[in-house]
């Protein structure tokens, strides 16, 4: 027992998290270096052997996790994101598993894990998808009644832009996306549809700068609830340790007397 609070202690130290974020790093430029054939003409083997050697120093620190914290690792998220990457880059790549082989890129994402930052924007976004989900809705009611209308007003002249409601959603996804959106798209409608303006800025203005926002709001205010979570946790931990140490010198001095 002491030997697994020990072990803990160790990998909870600040150097140990250093260690693996260098380790993530390295092994993030040493998969970019795959994909260049010029680099694995040059030192190919070197490369694929620095892999194996980064992918160690990860299996060997999941295996200390587990031995460490024991049923305990798995009610940690964060510790369940890191064996899933780690186990995928385990995968043979034989017997059509070839994909789960190119997903071992998803092993920088284990920098997430370890940065205290980084786990806060992902802790942020994920408490702010309740409330995305009803903001989806209403973009998808918005894009259902654009779609339909679109299609209704200029898909005789435009039926590669707005030929049925497929093509009309995707449309107006690139519309809201502002991508070529005057140009491209709204200007040649305008030519045939003098009026068609009068549909498409109060999409803009209601998709683009109304919703999307909406959505960037609640990320944000997200962040900030959970930013705030945690100095939160921080100063209850600070006043539980003042007030321990406070009550070790009273009864010190309760000794004394």
């Amino acid at each position: 027992m002491e030997f697994r609070k020990g072990l803990a202690r160790w990998l909870e130290q600040a150097w140990v998290s250093n260690v693996i974020v260098g380790v993530i790093m390295i092994n993030a430029v040493l998969l970019g270096l795959e994909t260049s054939p010029r680099a694995m003409a040059a030192a190919g083997d070197l490369i694929v052997t620095l892999d194996s050697v980064c992918l160690a120093v990860f299996v060997t620190e999941i295996v200390l996790k587990l031995v460490a914290y024991g049923h305990r690792f798995f009610r940690n998220g964060w510790n369940i994101f890191d064996f899933v990457v780690v186990g995928i880059a385990l995968v043979p790549a034989a017997q059509g598993l070839s994909v789960l082989r190119a997903m071992r890129i998803l092993r920088v994402l284990r920098v997430i894990s370890v940065a205290p930052s980084l786990r806060r924007v992902v802790e942020g976004f994920v408490t702010a998808l309740p409330g995305m989900g009803s903001v989806f809705l209403l973009m998808a009611i918005i894009f259902y009644i654009g779609a339909v209308m679109a299609t209704k007003l200029f898909s005789a002249s435009f039926p590669e832009w707005f030929g049925d409601l497929g093509r009309s959603a995707y449309t107006l996804f690139q519309i809201m996306t502002l991508e070529s959106w005057s140009m491209g798209i709204v200007r040649p409608v305008m030519e045939v549809y003098p009026y068609a303006w009068m549909f498409f800025v109060p999409f803009i203005m209601v998709t683009t700068f109304a919703v999307v926002n909406l959505l960037v709001g609640l990320i944000v205010n997200s962040m900030q609830d959970a930013h705030s979570a945690e100095d939160g946790e921080r100063t209850d931990a600070y006043r539980d340790e003042v007030l321990a140490r406070l009550q070790a010198i009273e009864d010190r001095l309760s000794k004394d007397r």
